[in-house]
């Protein structure tokens, strides 16, 4: 019994840690989901541009749209949305092209597909970058249907379905890096409500986009909330006492006088 016990222990699958080291990925398939780390839902990046396929914290990875994908916005009122017709945009595509990075997002982890009672909700709560941002689905006759757009109002949710694995059109009209605000949510089978937020970056352009993990005071959108700080009250302050000062003095020259 014993044997068969350290045999068992020996064959038994082991948890690989999360990966701590920070990475661009420009080229290949990763994706978006949630997944459950010591218990606790987690939203992760899965990246199967390496062998094995190693599941990312969202912090720890930037995804970079290099020139190869950019087009020319086309000239079918449909996707006036991008911008003018044939204006150059980064569109990292719904189907996967060579050279350039696969983003999607999937509800497939085992637990996930097992404890989530019916969808998971996944929402935009505010983007920050140099231009505008949009992700869409090409429909089945060819038309875009949004899914996301930085110029609406925050926050944006769209309905994942359980075990799915799903893939869009991600754009970006401007060079630099883009901070995206995302959630996903889901109720479990047990009742149990459960939710994580975090940052996803991208990178539009050739630069260089290991810059994007400082990057956390990118220039909000029109439509990201932002917290105006209070004005200084030290100028006034100082101010005033400068007044009192120069009284003070006044006073005590008529006074000697």
């Amino acid at each position: 019994m014993k044997l068969l016990a350290a045999l068992l222990l020996v064959l038994a699958p082991v948890a690989t840690p999360a990966p701590t080291d920070q990475v661009v990925i420009s080229n290949g398939h990763v994706d978006l989901g949630p997944r459950f780390v010591d218990g606790t839902w987690t939203l992760q990046l899965r990246d199967d541009t390496v062998d094995p396929a190693v599941w990312r914290p969202v912090e720890n990875v930037v995804l970079q749209a290099t020139a190869r994908s950019q087009v020319a916005v086309p000239s079918d009122p449909a996707y006036a949305f991008l911008g003018k017709a044939g204006q150059k945009v980064w569109v990292i595509p719904q189907v996967q092209q060579d050279g350039v990075v696969w983003p999607g997002w999937n509800t497939q982890d085992p637990q996930v597909a097992s404890r989530v009672a019916r969808d998971v909700t996944w929402s935009l709560e505010g983007v920050r970058g140099p231009g505008t941002f949009t992700l869409f689905l090409n429909s089945d006759f060819g038309k875009p249907s949004p899914v996301f757009d930085s110029r609406k109002p925050f926050p944006q949710q769209t309905g994942v379905d359980v075990n799915t694995h799903v893939h869009g059109n991600w754009t970006f009209d401007a060079p630099g890096t883009y901070l995206l605000d995302v959630a996903m949510t889901a109720e479990l089978t047990d009742g149990q409500h459960v939710t994580d937020r975090r940052t996803l970056r991208i990178y539009a352009g050739d630069g260089d986009a290991r810059t994007a993990f400082t990057a956390g005071q990118a220039t909000p959108t029109n439509n990201t909330t932002t917290t105006a700080e209070a004005p200084s009250k030290l100028p006034w302050i100082v101010g005033c006492a400068g007044l009192l000062a120069v009284l003070a003095v006044l006073t005590i020259v008529r006074r000697r006088r």
